[in-house]
């Protein structure tokens, strides 16, 4: 039972962060219909920056682990949210009303241009950083296993709550949701409406790149390495739980994340590490099978 309840506290911190990568696709696939196959790689380039700017704050210029790690987090996103911005700019925005296959080709080519930049100018080897928060609760001590939960997943699951909320409200309740709500539905019409959707879109792949730079960062923090592959496995199980949530509902791309990450963990702790993807992925085709929209999603209505 130790063994179980700490796997859980695991999946669930795993989870949170692909919840966070999987609300950058499904906003983005909502709203334009494209699958952004970057989205992974953005993450991976967001660790790098972070853990760039955080061995710059700690060890050139001697700055606190917490300041140092808050302040990198934050330039973070906004250099990833520009990179990303650029990304849209050159990458799809043209070939938006093209064919659809165009966009996707694109975004492939895109994550290739990214992995391999990163691995020319890092290098392919593992990057680290020293060990940050690694103080721990213990939830159950005495027995065959302490259970423990370390601060850093607290942190982890609370930022992941809270910017799930942020940007429900954002969808919900403002403008730029009520504009992203209208370009999803109908862009056209949308824009005979006086939407912006260009400036729609754009803003919807920056936030999605700040989010996507959040769980670097956090992924950083927990993991302590990162590698420029880390990118695409990442971002294909991000975009599985996207789908698997429901693709454009915001808590079924966080639903999905945790669900994902319980079933990688529970399932290399108990069978084999080696099949624990085989077992994501099966999930989702046999909850698609029963469930075509995911388990949040709303079926696609067509009016003739």
């Amino acid at each position: 039972m130790e063994i179980f309840l700490q796997q859980i506290i695991n999946g669930v911190t795993l989870g949170s962060i692909y919840g966070l990568i999987a609300i950058g696709y499904t906003m983005v696939y909502g709203i334009i219909g494209m699958v952004n196959f970057a989205h992974g790689d953005v993450f991976m380039l967001s660790a790098f920056i972070a853990l760039l700017l955080l061995l710059l704050l700690t060890q050139m210029l001697g700055l606190a682990a917490a300041p140092a790690f808050v302040a990198a987090m934050v330039a973070s996103m906004a250099l990833t949210a520009l990179w990303n911005y650029a990304i849209e700019r050159v990458a799809y925005r043209r070939l938006r009303s093209s064919f659809r296959l165009a966009p996707l080709i694109s975004a492939i080519g895109m994550s290739t241009f990214l992995a391999n930049f990163v691995t020319v100018t890092q290098g392919p080897n593992n990057k680290s950083i020293p060990p940050m928060w690694d103080d721990v609760i213990k939830i159950t001590s005495g027995g065959a296993y302490d259970v423990t939960l370390s601060y850093k997943q607290i942190l982890i699951v609370a930022v992941t709550g809270a910017l799930l909320a942020a940007f429900w409200f954002v969808v919900q309740k403002t403008a730029l949701g009520r504009a992203q709500r209208a370009c999803e539905q109908d862009a056209k019409m949308a824009a005979l409406l006086g939407v912006d959707v260009n400036r729609t879109v754009a803003l919807t792949f920056v936030i999605g790149a700040a989010l996507a730079a959040v769980a670097g960062s956090l992924y950083l923090l927990q993991y302590g390495v990162v590698k420029s592959s880390d990118g695409f496995v990442p971002g294909v199980k991000a975009f599985t739980a996207a789908v698997l949530g429901g693709i454009g509902s915001l808590p079924g791309a966080v639903l999905g994340g945790l669900l994902i990450g319980l079933i990688e963990t529970l399932w290399g702790q108990y069978f084999s590490s080696d099949y624990k993807d085989v077992a994501a992925f099966s999930v989702l085709a046999i909850t698609l099978i029963f469930m075509p929209s995911g388990l949040m999603g709303r079926p696609d209505v067509e009016k003739v």
